[in-house]
């Protein structure tokens, strides 16, 4: 890998201008957010969450159904910066989207009761590490992405244009594509705000 995982986490930014291109070939994409998919944690191994990667007309037309849906929900005098937006997603070279499987979640609520009220949350926590997995993967490879929630307007347009099973919750879509410009200054607050160390 061409950086560690201190670099990744340092560089990994919400890249807004990202372009067509791909330093990396498609095939490179798939295989390494198979990696983050195979190998990022879950409670109980419950792997209950879904990906859809989506390259070329695929990826436009997700994009589209975003606009179309955000058309008939924002005044027509208001539209133009919602389009921009979009269209400035539309500009990358692929979309990552990311699912919570329900019948996986509902399965072992049935089977542990005792910690039913947790599943739920188990399974956002661990679609999040997730989404962290592949955001660095795709930094390590020379890529920039975001990260977008336009469900659950979208919802049932996406689970219909791919054919994906009802219990699929869509969680977040993640543009990505070769950065056109770099992400302005990041602001931090103190460490010592935010972690404490006791010995």
């Amino acid at each position: 890998m061409s950086k560690d995982f201190y670099s990744a986490i340092l560089n990994r930014r919400s890249f807004y201008a990202i372009s067509k291109k791909s330093p990396i070939s498609d095939n490179k994409i798939e295989e390494v957010i198979g990696h983050a998919i195979k190998h990022t944690p879950s409670a109980f191994n419950s792997q209950s969450s879904k990906v859809v990667l989506l390259f070329g007309e695929q990826h436009d037309k997700l994009w589209d159904i975003v606009m179309e849906t955000l058309r008939k929900k924002v005044p027509a005098n208001k539209f133009q910066p919602t389009e921009d937006k979009v269209n400035s997603f539309k500009a990358g070279h692929g979309t990552v989207l990311y699912f919570i499987d329900d019948t996986v979640t509902d399965s072992l609520v049935e089977q542990f009761p005792l910690y039913a009220d947790n599943f739920p949350v188990w399974a956002e926590q661990a679609n999040g590490m997730l989404q962290f997995s592949v955001w660095n993967s795709l930094e390590i490879e020379g890529l920039g992405a975001n990260l977008q929630h336009y469900n659950p307007l979208i919802d049932e347009a996406v689970k219909k244009e791919w054919k994906l099973p009802d219990a699929w919750r869509l969680r977040a879509q993640m543009p990505f594509g070769e950065p056109t410009a770099m992400p302005g200054d990041k602001d931090f607050q103190p460490l010592s705000e935010r972690l404490k160390v006791f010995y």
